[in-house]
């Protein structure tokens, strides 16, 4: 997503025009995972979910597999022509852990952290060319904050105890402070307070009735309030009106769920 370019931008202080054309091959890796994870999910979905593009027969598996590897290629060569040799240092394992997510990791144990490790590389991928230290913190928050989402996900479908949303719970509230210690000003605060409101709500519910229903609503939260996060902390490396538009994407994304399911 581009709020994880931006966020890494912003703090590496490498926010410029080029930072649009890295937003836009982190986009595309994006968009390549997603097609790459319904091609290798085909057979599950096909029981738990048929109504998804594959089992339901509106894209053949060969032209999702297709499509995964034209976006891989396009997004690579997007962050080489955006940021040269440095964004291509971080764009191609990016690619590969995305695959690697896709194709092998996500049923085990290790799966929520390949895929946090994809957003952290994301925001490191807007760093690039920059002050990559100072981009560390901002990619450690949204590796924590994927890893809750992600963990949430493995007990969407048949619903999990309360021990998982109540240790999601305690990791975001560990992440919103983390985008806002250190702030000078009310922004940071104000969007990171916001982000924990949004998607804690619903994981306090899943505590009470932890049913399929509850958790995938707090996976969905936290799919949707990801930009409040990622503009906390572009406010945070002292960009507070580009925080602010990066956070009025989560009420658009909210739109757009209601016709298309964030997970």
């Amino acid at each position: 997503m581009p709020g994880d370019v931006i966020a890494g931008a912003a703090a590496a202080g490498r926010l410029g025009p080029r930072t649009a054309g890295l937003a836009g091959a982190g986009v595309l890796l994006y968009w390549a995972g997603m097609a790459a994870n319904d091609w290798a999910d085909r057979e599950v979905d096909a029981v738990e979910r048929p109504e998804r593009p594959i089992p339901s027969g509106r894209i053949r598996p060969e032209t999702a597999l297709g499509l995964a590897a034209g976006l891989t290629a396009a997004g690579v060569a997007a962050a080489g022509l955006a940021g040269g040799r440095r964004a291509l240092a971080v764009a191609v394992p990016l690619a590969g852990a995305v695959w690697a997510y896709d194709l092998g990791l996500k049923a085990t144990p290790a799966g929520p952290a390949a895929m946090a490790a994809c957003r952290a590389l994301d925001v490191l991928l807007g760093a690039a060319g920059g002050r990559l230290r100072r981009a560390a913190w901002p990619a450690a928050t949204v590796f924590a904050h994927t890893y809750t989402v992600t963990a949430l996900s493995r007990s969407e479908v048949e619903g999990a105890t309360p021990a998982l949303p109540a240790a999601t719970l305690a990791g975001t509230a560990a992440v919103a402070a983390s985008a806002a210690i250190g702030a000078r000003a009310p922004v940071p605060a104000a969007l990171a307070a916001l982000y924990a409101l949004r998607y804690g709500a619903p994981q306090v519910a899943a505590i009470r009735n932890p049913d399929a229903a509850r958790v995938r609503a707090s996976v969905g939260a936290g799919i949707l309030n990801l930009p409040a996060l990622q503009g906390a902390l572009t406010a945070r490396a002292g960009r507070p009106l580009a925080g602010i538009a990066v956070a009025a994407a989560a009420p658009l994304a909210r739109l757009l769920s209601r016709r298309v399911s964030p997970t």
